[in-house]
C-alpha cells in the first residue's frame, strides 16, 4: 500500500497485520518468561524482556530461519552463569549477546570466575517499553530497554538496547549503546552470537562472507575451511567448527553477510560496522540434533579473556565513556531479491 489512508480502507485494525504485544510463556523451561511479540506482516519475531531483549524466534511466511537447541524456549535458570553449565541454558535463537566481562569459554583470572558466554545474556530489562505507532516513515514498531551487569566494588556496566522495523518492510534494526557507568577503566568484551537453522538451514544453504582469509580454531576445524561457506546435511556426533575470518569492509567500515537458501527462495543479509566490532567468527554444526551455523560479529577474539589478557590488549571502556553499534537483520524473500543482494555484495567487495 502507498500510504497510510489507502492501506487502513482494509483494515478495521492495524493489529490485523502488525503489532508489539507482551507475553508471559507458561510452561516448562520458559514458565514465567517475560517477552515481547512483534508481528510485521508476513515477518515475526519475540524479543526477551527477561534476557537482554534478545531476538530469539524469527520467522517468515511461517518459516523458521533460527537455531533453537535442545532445551527448547527457556527463561533465566540457576545454572545460567555457573561455568560449564551454561550450555544448558543457551538457547541460540536468532541472536543472543555474550558478554560484557567474558565471551566463550569460561575461565577464571586472579580468582575470578567468568562464565560462558558472559553474564549479560541473561540479564533482565529495565525501563522496559514498547511502541507501535505512524510515523513519517511508516508504521514503526519498537522494543527498548536496558541491562545492567554490575556487582558492589565492581563493575557498573549498562547496555541500552533498541530493536525496530517498520511495517511493510523486511529488516529488523538493533542499536545498542554500552556504557560504564563506574569511575574506574572496565574491560569490555562484545560477542552478537546470530544462529541460523532449520528449515532456513539445510545443505542447500550457503553463506556469502567477504573473507580475506580463514583460520580453523582448533584442530576439529583444520582441513574444513575450504567448505567454510557450504552447510552439510546432519551427522550424527560430527564435531563443531569454529573459522575466524579476515573480513572486508567498505569505505565506511561497514559490512554484512548473506545467508542464502535458494531452492527455499529466501536470504538473510546481515549487516554491521566494524569499528567497535572488528573481528567476525564462524560457528559450523552439521552434529545431527545441534545443525546450527552461528555468525559473530565481536570486539574481541573467539579466545576469550585468557588470550587478551596474555597479549595486553584487553578491550576497555573510560568511566562514563560509550560505545554503540547497529545490526540490521533484513529478509530476501524470492529470486530477484536474492540475485540484487549477492550482485550487491559482489560490487561492494570486489569478490
Amino acid at each position: 500500500m502507498s500510504s497510510r489512508q489507502d492501506l487502513m480502507k482494509y483494515l478495521g485494525s492495524m493489529q490485523q497485520v502488525a503489532y508489539v504485544r507482551p507475553v508471559t510463556y507458561m510452561e516448562g523451561r520458559s514458565s514465567g518468561l517475560k517477552a515481547y511479540e512483534v508481528k510485521n506482516g508476513r515477518m515475526s519475531y519475540q524479543i526477551l524482556a527477561d534476557k537482554c531483549l534478545d531476538i530469539c524466534n524469527l520467522s517468515y511466511k511461517g518459516i523458521n530461519m533460527n537455531f533453537l537447541s535442545k532445551p527448547g524456549m527457556q527463561g533465566r535458570n540457576h545454572y545460567d552463569t555457573n561455568g560449564e553449565e551454561a550450555i544448558r541454558s543457551i538457547m541460540g535463537g536468532l541472536f543472543f549477546t555474550s558478554g560484557l566481562e567474558n565471551i566463550c569459554a569460561p575461565c577464571t583470572i586472579d580468582g575470578v570466575e567468568y562464565p560462558m558466554h558472559g553474564r549479560i545474556r541473561t540479564t533482565p530489562g529495565e525501563h522496559l517499553s514498547a511502541d507501535a505507532h505512524w510515523e513519517e516513515d511508516g508504521y514503526r514498531l519498537s522494543v527498548k530497554g536496558e541491562m545492567r551487569e554490575a556487582a558492589l566494588f565492581g563493575e557498573n556496566m549498562v547496555l541500552r538496547r533498541e530493536i525496530v522495523s517498520i511495517f511493510g518492510e523486511k529488516t529488523i534494526t538493533v542499536t545498542d549503546e554500552i556504557e560504564n557507568e563506574s569511575y574506574r577503566e572496565e574491560p569490555l568484551m562484545l560477542l552478537y552470537h546470530i544462529n541460523m537453522g532449520y528449515p532456513f538451514l539445510d545443505e542447500n544453504t550457503r553463506l556469502y562472507v567477504p573473507t580475506q582469509s580463514v583460520t580453523a580454531r582448533d584442530s576439529d576445524a583444520e582441513g574444513h575451511e575450504a567448505e567454510y561457506d557450504r552447510m552439510d546435511a546432519p551427522k550424527d556426533n560430527e564435531a563443531e567448527y569454529v573459522f575466524i575470518h579476515d573480513m572486508k569492509k567498505d569505505a565506511k567500515g561497514n559490512t554484512e553477510v548473506l545467508v542464502i537458501n535458494e531452492p527455499l527462495g529466501l536470504g538473510l543479509r546481515v549487516a554491521w560496522n566494524t569499528e567497535f566490532l572488528p573481528y567476525f567468527m564462524e560457528w559450523k554444526s552439521t552434529a545431527s540434533g545441534d545443525y546450527v551455523i552461528g555468525l559473530e560479529p565481536s570486539n574481541s577474539s573467539v579466545y576469550g579473556r585468557p588470550y587478551h589478557e596474555e597479549h595486553g590488549n584487553v578491550h576497555k571502556l573510560a568511566p562514563f565513556a560509550k560505545e554503540k553499534n547497529q545490526l540490521t537483520f533484513t529478509v530476501l524473500d524470492g529470486e530477484e531479491e536474492i540475485t540484487k543482494a549477492v550482485a550487491s555484495y559482489q560490487k561492494t567487495y570486489g569478490l
